[in-house]
């Protein structure tokens, strides 16, 4: 069993500046807690948390408490918490992107916050989006530098940047668990190109994960490729996209998903059965399991903060995916946002940036 005695003198080195350039010149150096050694179990079932917002949220003065209220640093609190992986998106060259991204979780962002992560122990996943901002369901953008590319180009391009990322975090002697070629690929990635409603774009798409896949194991040869679908709970959604990528041939270790029930009432909207939600999607991964030989990973799950099932909803889940043989962990998405940050009210913090009772469910 991997545990991991953590003395706290690392703190100023972290995030004194000297490591890395991020997006913020803001010297606001988060608070470490005042522990001189505390053992963490860090082996076993996953117990993640994408905190991919987190060096933005602190470059806007986003601070974290404890339950008694004292300020903590983000992600020694979600340690604390029963956390024991970091999982970080990366985007191609967000700095492209003048809305939302600005710059954010670029190549420099995440060597960042995963060499945080790195120094307490946390066990790592990268996710790729390939995009210079969001790749998710309703959008798979190409990058810019790469919209006239070839389909052979595009596979290099993927190679490439894969390879860049991944070894610039093998320098720095960080450790990558678990990688991710694209997010929530609903439908392939690289629209046009590699979107699947066309049998060009399902080959094309099968081929953009094999590279994506071969550039991983060339950096890390012992971690985990996944390939990451939305809608956990849709059994057609996950049969057809892996029968897509079977039939020609992809590559892949592990089938992640995401599951976010909507318990909204608004404009007559009928509140999702989490439960069944919850049934559902154990049942599509025992499912997958059997048919592919392939363990799955939930990489993505989220409820309202303040619903009052909150706390129920992650515990019937979690307990569930434990006893599932080849279920390899379950990953919350940004817990760490409160405060309506950018819209997201699915974290697990309260409005006064104290975490809720929900991570009771990591604890049990």
């Amino acid at each position: 069993m991997k545990r991991f005695k953590q003395i706290l003198f690392i703190a100023s080195a972290l995030l004194g500046g000297s490591l890395f350039t991020a997006c913020s010149d803001d010297n606001d150096t988060p608070v470490f807690p005042e522990k001189e050694e505390v053992t963490y179990d860090m082996s076993g079932f996953a117990r993640g948390a994408d905190v991919s917002w987190l060096t933005e949220m602190e470059s806007s003065g986003y601070k974290f408490y404890t339950a008694e209220e004292k300020e903590q640093e983000c992600m020694s609190l979600l340690r604390d918490l029963g956390m024991n992986a970091i999982r970080l998106r990366v985007w191609v060259n967000p700095e492209n992107d003048t809305d939302d991204v600005r710059g954010w979780c670029n190549k420099g962002d995440v060597l960042l916050k995963a060499w945080r992560a790195h120094n307490l122990g946390y066990r790592i996943m990268i996710d790729f989006h390939y995009s210079d901002r969001w790749a998710d369901p309703s959008q798979q953008a190409k990058p810019q530098a790469w919209a006239d590319y070839s389909v052979e180009q595009l596979k290099q391009a993927i190679a490439d940047h894969t390879k860049d990322v991944l070894s610039a975090l093998k320098e720095k002697g960080i450790d990558v668990e678990w990688v991710q070629v694209g997010n929530e690929t609903h439908q392939g990635m690289l629209f046009p190109t590699g979107q699947t409603t066309s049998e060009e774009g399902r080959v094309n798409f099968a081929s953009f994960v094999t590279a994506g896949y071969d550039a991983v194991k060339e950096v890390y040869p012992e971690a985990k490729v996944i390939v990451h679908l939305d809608q956990g709970n849709n059994a057609s959604l996950y049969n057809r996209i892996f029968g897509y990528l079977h039939e020609n041939n992809a590559k892949w270790d592990i089938i992640g998903m995401s599951l976010y029930p909507d318990i909204s009432t608004e404009d007559a909207h009928t509140p999702d059965d989490w439960e069944a939600m919850n049934n559902d999607c154990i049942a599509n991964m025992k499912a997958l399991i059997a048919k592919y030989n392939t363990p799955v990973m939930m990489c993505e799950i989220g409820i309202s903060w303040d619903y009052e099932e909150a706390e129920a909803f992650y515990t019937d889940f979690v307990t569930k995916a434990k006893q599932v043989d080849q279920c390899l962990g379950v990953f919350t998405w940004e817990p760490q946002c409160y405060g309506n940050w950018k819209g997201y009210s699915k974290g697990m913090f309260d409005d006064s940036g104290k975490p809720t009772n929900s991570f009771n469910a990591f604890k049990r």
